[in-house]
């Protein structure tokens, strides 16, 4: 069992998975979670925690396809004790909350584990539909893992560490505002159902995401950033809700160098990952935000 479940950015494909297209995820390490019994300290903060998961382990026991794979027992057991899930990650920020929840279930609960990850993404998008109505189980797998990967229809490509160690700087930017997934993801696939929509979101929108992924990880700037500002006029055109107006400046201006951004989850709030490859200029752009360097 792991100590510590770390936070998740996805950096790319968020809604085109949907579409089983390609995805790029790596965690963050400033925000975990971890497992924790309550001392006389923090008695009175690890209660909300403690009944989040009550309800989480009540879903699970009552879900036909979940409720033989786990230690209902233990669990139980260790709830009634006051077993809690301390974490420092921003709820409604697209960071992976209810991600590192999941994944910290399964791995102390689970009665038998999978290694395979299509099969872990399946089973921890059932989970966390618990907490979103709906969900891919994307979060919960790269919080689970725990490193950098690629995913594709025909499976996860694991990543070292250190491939984003090029000229390719990310940084996450504080809307200051929470966001609410569900409504998010009920409007896009409410969109989906338009015949015109779901073909030029397919055609228009998903080749940008999948150049931006395959280009960062080759490293290659000069593509990265042509595709990025593609990405960022088709989350304009796709995903106008999820943009926040105190954000939408970063997203219609062209600043004369490379610097681009995109929304960050489910978007509608939390933070906006912005790319660039001069840190400089972009702090000073940047100083009306809280800016967090990844």
């Amino acid at each position: 069992m792991r100590d510590r479940y770390y936070s998740k950015v996805i950096l790319f494909g968020e809604y085109s998975m949907i579409f089983d297209a390609t995805a790029l995820m790596i965690p963050l390490k400033r925000f975990s979670a971890q497992w924790q019994f309550p001392q006389s300290r923090n008695l009175a903060s690890s209660l909300p925690s403690n009944h989040s998961l009550k309800q989480f382990c009540k879903y699970l026991s009552e879900n036909q396809e979940l409720s033989n794979l786990f230690d209902f027992q233990s669990f139980n057991k260790d709830l009634n004790e006051g077993l809690f899930l301390a974490s420092n990650v921003p709820s409604g920020y697209g960071l992976g909350s209810s991600g590192t929840l999941v994944a910290a279930v399964y791995d102390r609960y689970a009665i038998q584990k999978t290694d395979d990850c299509l099969q872990l993404k399946t089973l921890f998008g059932l989970m966390e539909s618990h907490f979103h109505g709906s969900s891919s189980g994307i979060d919960p797998l790269q919080c689970y893992l725990g490193q950098p990967f690629k995913i594709t229809p025909k499976g996860v490509e694991l990543l070292s560490d250190d491939f984003l160690k090029k000229d390719i700087h990310i940084c996450l930017i504080d809307t200051k505002i929470k966001s609410n997934t569900k409504p998010l993801v009920n409007h896009f696939k409410a969109q989906r159902e338009h015949p015109e929509f779901l073909n030029r979101f397919q055609s228009e929108y998903v080749p940008c995401v999948t150049s931006c992924i395959n280009s960062m990880i080759e490293g290659n700037k000069e593509l990265f950033f042509k595709s990025l500002k593609q990405l960022t006029q088709g989350q304009l055109q796709f995903l106008r809700p999820m943009i926040t107006e105190n954000t939408l400046d970063l997203f219609t201006t062209d600043f004369g160098f490379n610097f681009g951004v995109k929304i960050s989850g489910s978007g509608g709030g939390g933070y906006v990952l912005g790319f660039t490859d001069d840190v400089e200029k972009v702090n000073d752009l940047l100083k009306n935000f809280e800016v967090i360097w990844i």
